[in-house]
C-alpha cells in the first residue's frame, strides 16, 4: 500500500486533479526511473533520453493507478516504466525500417533462443525456435534476418564484465530497484498461468527442482512437465508483452 504521504498526493491528483500532486510524486520517483533506464545503457541512447522516456511510462502509471487495489506506487509503475523504454528501443533504434511485426517476433527469437539453449545444452536450430514460437521456418528466417538490421545490441544481452559500458562510480544501479523489477514482472507472468503451471514454475526456477524430481512431486510425466513448462514460459511471456503494448 502507497505510504500516507504518497497516498495523499494520489488522492489529491487522481481525485482532485491537483497537478502539482502528480508532478511532487513524479519528483520522488525519478530515482526509480533513472535505475531502470540505466540498465539500458550503453546499447546505442543517451541516458538522459532513455530517462525522459522512463518518466513518460511514471507519468502514465500514476494516471492509471487504483488507490483500491493496495499497492506500492513503485510496484506497480515498473512495468509500465520498463516497457516504455523497451518500446522506445524497438521503435526508434533500428538500422532501417523493418516492419514491427518482424520487429517484435525478432525479440521473441532472441528471448526463446536464450531458454531453448539452456534446456538443451545447445544451440537450437531453426525449426526448433519456429515450433517454440509458433511460426513457419520461413516466416522465423526472415525474422532472424531482420535482426541484423537493428544497430543496438539486443536488450537481453548482459553486459561483460571487462566491457566499459560505464565510468566506475558513475550511475551505478541500486541493487533494490533491479529486485522490485525482477519481482514485479515475476508475478504479472505467474497470475496467467494456472494453479498446477504456476505451482512447477515456482517448483522449477524458485525451487530449482530438477524435471524428474517435479514430475515426482507433482505425479505426472517428466515429459508433460516439460511441456507445461514450454507452454507456461510461453503464457507469462505473453502476458508481459501484452502489458509492455497496453502499457
Amino acid at each position: 500500500m502507497p505510504s500516507d504521504a504518497q497516498r495523499a498526493l494520489l488522492v489529491a491528483y487522481l481525485e482532485n486533479g491537483d497537478v502539482r500532486a502528480r508532478d511532487r510524486l513524479v519528483e520522488e520517483l525519478m530515482p526509480l526511473v533513472r535505475s531502470l533506464a540505466n540498465r539500458y545503457a550503453g546499447r546505442g541512447e543517451p541516458t538522459e533520453d532513455l530517462v525522459q522516456v522512463g518518466a513518460i511510462g511514471l507519468v502514465k502509471a500514476i494516471d492509471r493507478f487504483e488507490l483500491e487495489k493496495g499497492v506500492e506506487l513503485s510496484t506497480y509503475a515498473v512495468p509500465t516504466i520498463v516497457g516504455e523504454i523497451r518500446r522506445h528501443f524497438r521503435d526508434r533504434t533500428w538500422g532501417v525500417h523493418v516492419p514491427r511485426r518482424l520487429k517484435e517476433l525478432s525479440m521473441r527469437l532472441s528471448r526463446t533462443r536464450d531458454e531453448l539453449s539452456a534446456e538443451l545444452g545447445r544451440s537450437p536450430t531453426v525449426a526448433e525456435l519456429a515450433e517454440a514460437v509458433g511460426v513457419d521456418e520461413e516466416e522465423a528466417i526472415d525474422a532472424l534476418e531482420a535482426s541484423k538490421a537493428y544497430a543496438p545490441r539486443s536488450l537481453d544481452q548482459p553486459y561483460d564484465d571487462d566491457e566499459p559500458a560505464r565510468v566506475p562510480g558513475l550511475a551505478d544501479e541500486e541493487r533494490g530497484y533491479a529486485a522490485l523489477e525482477r519481482g514485479s514482472v515475476v508475478r504479472q507472468g505467474l497470475d496467467a498461468l494456472e494453479e498446477r503451471e504456476r505451482r512447477i514454475v515456482v517448483l522449477r526456477f524458485l525451487r530449482g527442482m530438477s524435471q524428474s524430481e517435479i514430475a515426482a512431486e507433482v505425479g505426472i510425466s517428466q515429459m508433460h512437465v516439460s511441456r507445461l513448462l514450454r507452454k507456461s514460459l510461453e503464457t507469462m511471456r505473453g502476458r508481459l508483452e501484452e502489458t509492455e503494448v497496453t502499457a
